[in-house]
């Protein structure tokens, strides 16, 4: 009866939505195992601590592709069928997700965007942090030292505010970071005037910047927030090193 068929159809449809509320589960998933990888690099762990979070990311990963197959599978043939002609809804799903399943491959993990981003801030850590690391070791060299540390400071600073970044943003496109805040409120002015937004970074040739390419630079935040700490301390230890002189001189 057709009113049966659009009852079976609408159960469909509360399925695929609680389907798509799994996926948001495996995204917050691989959000927090992202998280604890870069806490293990801003802590110094073993590297093998940090590998067995990329393992857990590259599950996620497989998840996610499976998910994605069954809910194109649904989505396909549904489409193409009207609710009447379907004789075995379950079997033609099957069909069609065995079909989708039998093409994958690892490279298909490896292009899962979170799985990218992951791999990406996990680079960007490694590099702010054993830049820090190297400077410790060789504080003994001031001049290569302060060196080291106005090149980072520069890295810190948005192509926009021209100040020091609290929420940066990295393109995904060209790679710059700028404020959140401030590069939002760019592309936002330029859609009412219905202008593309050039990248503020002075040389950079991209010449569409799109909310959507705009990814949050956990390990660039990380970094700046390490950095401040380092500075703060040091301001500490200096102060308390005048007062105590202070304190025997006088």
């Amino acid at each position: 009866m057709p009113g049966g068929a659009r009852i079976s159809f609408n159960c469909v449809d509360s399925s695929l939505s609680s389907l798509k509320n799994c996926q948001s589960y495996i995204n917050t998933g691989m959000d927090i195992a992202t998280h604890v990888a870069l806490d293990l690099v801003e802590s110094f762990n073993d590297p093998e601590d940090v590998n067995s979070m990329e393992n857990v990311m590259l599950e996620y990963a497989a998840m996610d592709r499976e998910l994605n197959h069954y809910m194109r599978a649904i989505e396909e043939t549904i489409k193409r069928e009207k609710p009447e002609n379907i004789p075995d809804l379950k079997y033609l799903v099957k069909e069609k997700f065995t079909a989708l399943e039998s093409k994958n491959s690892d490279s298909d993990l490896q292009r899962n965007e979170k799985y990218m981003y992951f791999k990406d801030q996990l680079k960007e850590m490694r590099k702010q942090f054993c830049r820090q690391s190297d400077n410790d070791n060789e504080a003994i060299e001031q001049i290569d030292e302060d060196i080291a540390v106005t090149q980072s400071q520069m890295n810190f600073i948005c192509p926009i505010t021209q100040m020091e970044m609290k929420r940066p943003v990295r393109n995904k496109i060209c790679g710059h970071t700028y404020e959140e805040d401030a590069i939002l409120k760019i592309i936002q002015t330029r859609k009412q005037q219905k202008k593309k937004v050039r990248c503020p970074k002075i040389g950079c040739s991209h010449a569409d910047v799109k909310g959507s390419d705009l990814v949050p630079d956990e390990a660039l935040k990380r970094a700046i927030d390490s950095q401040n700490k380092q500075s703060w301390s040091t301001l500490e230890k200096s102060a308390g090193y005048a007062a105590a002189t202070k304190k025997i001189c006088y």
